[in-house]
């Protein structure tokens, strides 16, 4: 910069102290020796181009006159010529005009110099032309006048230049005319004066041009000399950039000479310090400074953010030398208003306050499809940051996942009131005179919450002391809240998607000044963005709970009643989503039970509804008594075909990755057999509190067939638990199932014994804080049935043999105290002990238990079952199952390894 400067300093006269008054430095005049030359030149050359082009201009004109009448007769000539030649008139009537005349046409073109000679017909279509991809096409020009028999002349400008194109007729003996032939030239062609005499016209304009930029070119030279190499072009050039940057800076610069006057000040420097109109020129002292700021400039010391007072700012001074490098003697301070940028440094840090709250917003509001939790994170996210409190409160439908009752516009439901239910309060002090949270409140039409929810924006109520409509909700409460020394609050609406679902209100208590406009905004920025996180949440609470209804309607309702097992079941839905876990009890034939824990992969309806089929289909297959390896092949088929029927009906949902877990205890023989379709295998607690988890054969999960299941057998000391469970109890993310299992086993290994407190024990340690997945558990205690009320007897093959067992089974009925039914139990042996001697081989046993119900069951090896049937008058077997049907409560077959059990069961009275 010091060259510059320089230069300009250099250029700019000295300062007079005369009358006149000083004269401003580095003003440009025209009267300068550079502006002199330059206009002197500029002068020459308009006058020297000036002539040049008169000259021109003349031999143009005489140029174009002689041309135009040159082109018009040779035109003229060769088209008479070609239209008169032999053969025209027949060539043209001929069936292919082109072929015999475009080669005669261009013959005539290239010996007469003409630029084109076209024959057309009486259309204008093209019969010939030099360029042939234009033969076909009309012909550019007036063809009128020859086709009246007239020759016609015109000037046209072409794609070539300036041309004179003459249209002749053709015509034949009668008179008429057959076709028109047209030739032409251009001008420049036939035009000579132009090209003689421009020459010399131009060479002496050369001459004179030469002659004065000879002359400009000295008088440059010694003004460069006297400018130090500076142009006057770019000494203006460089005064307007300067000029312009110091200006447009929103900094104060003035320049001081050596004699410490002002040399420059931009505008910025005459705002901030107040500089008097004229002040360019004259002496720092009399510029009428504050001392501190005069002394500074008219010292010349270096400062560097030096703050001086200017009136009622306080400006940030520095201040440099410019003839460190060489520059004119002075030196130059910049200035810079603190006062102001304190003002936008607190403007912006509020900004970026708003922005983080914002931020802050998006990412806490909406973490959890929970109504209840979603306000809750509206109230925290916005303390201490923006509001002291802030209190959420919505429409109770909202809360149940319903749709909100419509509300009308300013007009509609300006006049009504409005009941609310306070969701969510968030403070820097947990006793503020508020409404608490679970109240229901109603806000009259005045009041702020209400004129926001009817208008749809957010209404401010900077001093509370003095609104009566906020006050008419709770006079009494309203007073307390402003001796507390709440003064203001914003209420903003929450609406999404067009539903108003509830108001969010913002309560200033701590800061001294109240809720202003720009604090609405962020207000109801922020209820914008809370109330589609809050509508989100309604719609899938709503969603949540209609699959949570289906799926509890088809999870057992209760229990049965069995003494196989102590039982206690628990089943908790995932928070973000219904799945298909479900569990079941199914009492079996012979004082037996079956435990079945099943998960259907997926979540929503479609999984609840599945696990309902599947869970029909158990209670179904378990019917015929099967083991759980035979059910699960069964229940593994349902499923395919499930699958296939929902392919062919076009449904892309299938039911895929269903697991199942099947056992059966049995309490006489305290045998347990386990059967698994890829479902994690029980838990077994043994009386001493030694915790293991049994080796299920793991079988593929349903619906993918192609391999049997297995089971495996375990023989359970009385009071063992076994725990059944699905994996959202043990599986996390990030978390080894290894991981899940040794917990529960941890769980398990310090519960009590009962069922219910077993349950308690694992939910307690392994439920997770954030479920994201069904869990279902069942707690299954064992029991044993003792041996007085079991009794067994070995039946010979002999018919005679089934009054000796009569007598037994009587006797041991009266020993149970159940005399009341020894004859229809007598009358259910006797016919099934029959039907076995008869149609059986091998050993017969009778077995008696006496559970909840009289249970008779024959056993023998023979694996054909009897079937009821309804015998004729005249037959004289075929009713005894008839009668076991009519006198026992229920009565069946199940297979055994060895052959087959009859059972039946008969009601008695219970136990005193």
């Amino acid at each position: 910069m010091a060259g510059p400067l320089r230069r300009l300093r250099s250029l700019s006269p000295p300062a007079r102290d005369d009358a006149a008054g000083p004269r401003s430095p580095g003003r440009w005049s025209p009267l300068s020796e550079g502006s002199v030359a330059r206009q002197v030149f500029v002068l020459q050359v308009a006058v020297i181009l000036l002539l040049v082009l008169a000259a021109v201009g003349a031999l143009v004109l005489q140029a174009r006159t002689h041309g135009t009448v040159a082109a018009r007769e040779r035109s003229l000539a060769v088209a008479e010529g070609f239209a008169d030649s032999p053969g025209m008139v027949s060539a043209l009537r001929s069936p292919d005009p082109t072929a015999l005349l475009q080669p005669r046409a261009e013959a005539a073109r290239k010996g007469s110099g003409v630029d084109f000679v076209v024959v057309t017909d009486t259309d204008g279509v093209r019969f010939t032309h030099p360029i042939r991809n234009r033969i076909g096409k009309k012909f550019v020009g007036d063809i009128g006048p020859s086709l009246r028999g007239k020759v016609h002349s015109e000037t046209v400008e072409g794609t070539i230049g300036r041309i004179v194109q003459v249209v002749v007729p053709v015509t034949d003996a009668d008179g008429s005319v057959v076709g028109l032939v047209s030739a032409g030239i251009k001008v420049e062609k036939v035009s000579g004066i132009v090209d003689r005499q421009l020459p010399l016209v131009l060479g002496v304009a050369a001459a004179t041009l030469l002659l004065a930029t000879g002359g400009t070119a000295l008088v440059s030279r010694r003004l460069r000399r006297q400018t130090h190499g500076l142009g006057p072009l770019e000494m203006t050039r460089m005064y307007e950039h300067h000029d312009a940057v110091l200006h447009a800076v929103h900094e104060g610069v003035v320049i001081i000479d050596g004699d410490g006057r002002l040399l420059l000040a931009n505008d910025e420097a005459v705002r901030l310090l107040g500089l008097p109109p004229g002040a360019q020129g004259r002496p720092v002292g009399e510029l009428g400074l504050e001392p501190r700021t005069s002394e500074l400039l008219a010292s010349g010391r270096m400062a560097t953010d030096e703050v001086l007072p200017a009136g009622h700012r306080l400006l940030s001074v520095n201040s440099r030398p410019t003839d460190r490098g060489g520059g004119p003697p002075g030196w130059v301070a910049t200035f810079r208003d603190s006062t102001e940028l304190r003002l936008l440094s607190r403007r912006v840090d509020m900004v970026r306050k708003r922005l983080r709250l914002l931020y802050d917003a998006s990412g806490g509001i909406g973490t959890t499809l929970d109504v209840v939790r979603t306000a809750e994170e509206v109230a925290q996210v916005a303390v201490p940051g923006f509001a002291d409190y802030v209190t959420v409160d919505l429409d109770e439908l909202v809360l149940r996942g319903d749709e909100p009752h419509p509300r009308g516009g300013e007009g509609e439901s300006g006049g009504s009131s409005m009941r609310m239910r306070r969701t969510a309060f968030g403070g820097i002090r947990t006793d503020p005179p508020l409404f608490p949270v679970d109240s229901v409140i109603t806000f009259v039409p005045s009041s702020p919450q209400a004129r926001s929810f009817s208008s749809g924006r957010a209404v401010l109520e900077p001093r509370l002391a003095d609104s009566p409509g906020w006050q008419a909700v709770a006079p009494a409460r309203a007073a307390q809240v402003v001796d507390y020394g709440i003064h203001s609050l914003i209420a903003a609406p929450l609406s999404a998607r067009g539903v108003l679902l509830g108001v969010v209100t913002f309560w200033r208590s701590e800061k001294p000044e109240p809720f202003d406009d720009d604090d609405r905004s962020l207000a109801a920025e922020l209820a914008a963005r809370a109330a589609v996180s809050i509508d989100n949440a309604r719609r899938y609470t709503r969603e949540h709970g209609m699959a949570v209804a289906l799926q509890r309607s088809l999870l057992p309702r209760a229990l049965p009643e069995q003494t196989a097992v102590e039982v206690a079941s628990r089943y908790l839905p995932a928070q973000a989503g219904v799945g298909g876990d479900w569990f079941d009890v199914i009492p079996l034939p012979g004082a037996r039970v079956a435990l079945v824990m099943g998960d259907v992969v997926g979540h929503g309806l479609h999984a609840a509804a599945t696990m309902g089929r599947l869970r029909t289909a158990v209670h179904n297959f378990s019917a015929l008594d099967l083991p759980p390896e035979e059910l699960l092949v069964h229940l593994d088929e349902l499923v395919v075909r499930i699958d296939q029927d929902s392919v062919t009906a076009g449904d892309d949902e299938t039911v895929t990755g269903a697991t199942c877990l099947y056992v059966i205890y049995d309490p006489v023989s305290r045998n347990c057999v386990l059967g698994s379709a890829g479902h994690p295998p029980p838990a077994l607690v043994r009386p001493d509190g030694t915790v293991e988890f049994p080796d299920v054969p793991p079988g593929l999960p349903l619906g993918i067939g192609g391999r049997p299941y297995e089971s495996t057998e375990l023989r359970l000391p009385e009071g063992s638990r076994l725990v059944l469970f699905t994996d959202g109890l043990v599986e996390r993310r990030g978390q080894d199932i290894d991981t899940g299992l040794r917990q529960l086993g941890d769980a398990l290994s310090q519960a009590r014994e009962s069922a219910e407190e077993t349950c308690d024990a694992v939910l307690g340690a392994l439920r997770p804080e954030r479920q994201s997945d069904d869990i279902a558990l069942l707690v299954a205690r064992t029991r044993v049935l003792e041996a007085g009320r079991v009794a067994e007897w070995e039946v010979p093959s002999d018919p005679a043999a089934v009054a000796g067992v009569r007598g037994q089974v009587t006797a041991q009925l009266a020993e149970w105290g159940l005399d009341d039914v020894a004859f229809v139990t007598e009358l259910i042996l006797s016919e099934l002990i029959t039907n076995a001697i008869r149609y059986a081989t091998g050993p017969i046993r009778v077995r008696l238990l006496r559970d909840r119900s009289l249970i008779c069951e024959v056993s023998d090896t023979s694996s054909t079952s009897p079937h009821l049937r309804y015998a004729a008058t005249t037959d004289e077997g075929g009713r005894g199952l008839f009668l076991v049907a009519q006198f026992a409560e229920r009565w069946g077959t199940r297979y055994t390894r060895d052959g087959k059990v009859i059972w039946s069961e008969q009601a008695v009275p219970p136990e005193e």
